[in-house]
This record gives C-alpha cells, sequence and structure tokens, in this order.
C-alpha cells in the first residue's frame, strides 16, 4: 500500500481543506489533481514556512467570505420561490424538481448559486411547500421556502383573474 503524501494546501479544495493547512493523501491523487492545478504542494522545512503567510491570508478571505454569506443569507430569507409543474390527474407530478431548477428559480431573482449550494437530498416529486436548505459559503446556511404548483390549479387562478375583469366591463356598460 503506498504511504500517504504531506502537503500544504496553497488553495482551498473542497472536502479536503482550506489554503494554509497540512494534509495527508495518497500519492495518486496529488499527482493526478493537486499538483497539475496547482492547489498543493510537498510540505516541506521551506514549505511549512510559508504556511503562516497562507493562513493569515485565509484568516482574511474568510472574514470577507463569511460577511457576504451572511447579507446574501439576507437576501435569501425573503425569497419565495414557485415552480409550475405538470401533474396527472390523480395529481402525481410527471418529473422532478431538482438542484438546476431551483437555481434556474433564484436566477431569475437575480440571485446566481451553484447547485452545490442547493442541500436537496433528492429530487421532489410531489406537489406543496417545501422548505429547501441552502448552504452558502463559511457554514451560512438560510432555508428557503419552494412552492410547487400543479398546471392545473395555474390555469384556475388565471381563470379567475379574468372573471373581475368581465364584471368591471358589465359595470362600465351599465353606466
Amino acid at each position: 500500500m503506498a504511504q500517504k503524501l504531506k502537503l500544504l494546501l496553497i488553495k482551498d479544495v473542497m472536502d479536503l481543506g482550506k489554503s494554509g493547512e497540512i494534509i495527508s493523501v495518497k500519492p495518486g491523487y496529488a499527482r493526478n489533481f493537486l499538483f497539475p492545478k496547482q492547489k498543493a504542494i510537498r510540505a516541506d522545512k521551506n514549505t511549512i514556512r510559508m504556511q503562516g503567510k497562507l493562513q493569515k491570508e485565509r484568516a482574511v478571505k474568510t472574514a470577507h467570505d463569511k460577511k457576504e454569506s451572511i447579507e446574501l443569507a439576507k437576501v435569501l430569507e425573503n425569497v419565495k420561490l414557485s415552480i409550475t409543474v405538470k401533474v396527472d390527474p390523480a395529481g402525481h407530478m410527471y418529473g422532478s424538481v431538482g438542484h438546476i431548477d431551483i437555481v434556474q428559480l433564484l436566477k431569475e431573482k437575480n440571485i446566481e448559486l451553484d447547485k452545490k449550494n442547493i442541500a436537496l437530498k433528492k429530487p421532489i416529486k410531489e406537489v406543496g411547500e417545501f422548505d429547501i436548505l441552502i448552504k452558502l459559503v463559511e457554514d451560512v446556511e438560510v432555508n428557503i421556502k419552494l412552492s410547487v404548483i400543479p398546471e392545473a390549479v395555474k390555469e384556475e387562478e388565471k381563470k379567475e383573474k379574468k372573471q373581475p375583469k368581465k364584471e368591471e366591463s358589465i359595470k362600465e356598460e351599465e353606466k
């Protein structure tokens, strides 16, 4: 079995560590991913000195990212999303609502997020109201509301909105 390498992370690597941390990884992962993308270097005496500098830079970046995430979380708290889906006569959805659908709905409201930020364990396959957990940078989390509305209900709402207009026109004709 190959021995693990000790590396100093230069950049953040998801699910591995943040810049300035010393990690142990298998040689293949280092050779095939970390080194070519310049995300890590071998940890020796010289690089250990660089670790302090990287950790200071990381602390500044962390504070900035956390501030931005908190501001975005405040915006997201008030966001209510709704999506219309096709359903069969029994009320079952034909498809599902997944990460990409939620990202697209947020994009329509001028909020740019990645599908990695949406903490959805499995796609939504039923109609109703759902709380969706959004995980932002630096462990900031926020819940948003998602309404999955069947297409038939949406059409009924449109008809109801049109009916008052007819009544208004009748009142105008009576005048």
